[in-house]
């Protein structure tokens, strides 16, 4: 549940909404799916670049399989994050798992609050160009059905 209502402050914070493809009756999952206006890395996280600036957090598929979450571990400002490689940590009840940058750049703003918020950090993209490699929404919903059909 809290989950739940963390993706639901993500998608309020970032003023984004549930995919358009998303049928109504499928609302309840439209958290566990994708947002419209984010870019997805195959590792789980997320990405919403406005202007100089890109969000960066870790997807409902990601926090559904983690469970819940009980401590968050991430970067000071001025920090620098490549694209692939590790920024943070999250600890839930079931796992410990390293959070990835989908993005290359300096870290601006760390989230002090990434539970109520949703989001984890803000970077300054030193390479804007990272975001063509990533997920669209539909790519991103279609690789989460695949990677669950394997399991």
């Amino acid at each position: 549940m809290a989950l739940r209502m963390w993706a639901s402050s993500t998608a309020n914070a970032l003023r984004i909404s549930c995919a358009s493809k998303t049928p109504a009756f499928a609302l309840s999952r439209c958290f566990s799916s994708v947002l419209d206006g984010l870019k997805y890395a195959s590792s789980h996280e997320w990405v919403k670049h406005e202007g100089s600036v890109a969000t960066v957090g870790i997807t409902d598929h990601a926090q559904d399989h983690l469970g819940e979450v009980v401590f968050v571990e991430l970067p000071e400002t001025g920090a620098s994050v490549k694209q692939g490689g590790g920024f943070g940590v999250v600890e839930s009840v079931k796992a410990t798992s390293d959070v990835n940058s989908p993005i290359s750049g300096e870290v601006i703003e760390v989230n002090s609050s990434p539970y109520e918020e949703g989001w984890l950090i803000k970077v300054k993209p030193s390479s804007p160009s990272d975001l063509e490699s990533l997920m669209d929404p539909q790519a991103y919903t279609k690789f989460c059905e695949e990677e669950n059909a394997a399991h």
